[in-house]
């Protein structure tokens, strides 16, 4: 199997985010114990509903990319293949700036998506 660099990678939130250095997703599905008497005393379970949820970080360029609670377009690209690239609906549901004398002036952003997610393929 063929390894890809991380070096090409992007957010798109309604546009290009620049300066972005690094984005994580958490694509999650509930469990829901349906465990009764038949089943001897062995948990047993169904999926339930399925959610996913991330971050983004990077260095600043240029003003913030939206408020809290603004509903976004996200595209995270795992490289510049046309495919790569998980994409939904979702809310800004978190902006962490950050700076320090001896440092560079970074932005964080979580995000909560609403919808349907369409997964990255090879």
């Amino acid at each position: 199997m063929a390894h890809i660099s991380g070096k090409a990678g992007q957010v798109d939130a309604a546009s290009d985010v620049t300066g972005v250095k690094s984005w994580t997703l958490d694509y999650t599905a509930d469990t829901l114990e349906t465990t009764d008497f038949a089943d001897a005393g062995v948990k047993s379970y169904i999926i339930g509903g399925s959610g996913w949820s991330g971050s983004f970080e990077g260095l600043k360029d240029g003003a913030p990319l939206a408020l809290a609670g603004a509903s976004v377009a996200i595209a995270l690209k795992e490289s510049q293949t046309a495919t790569q690239k998980w994409t939904g609906s979702a809310f800004i549901t978190g902006i962490h700036a950050s700076t320090s004398a001896d440092g560079i002036v970074t932005y964080g952003y979580d995000f909560q998506g609403t919808g349907a997610l369409t997964v990255a393929t090879a």
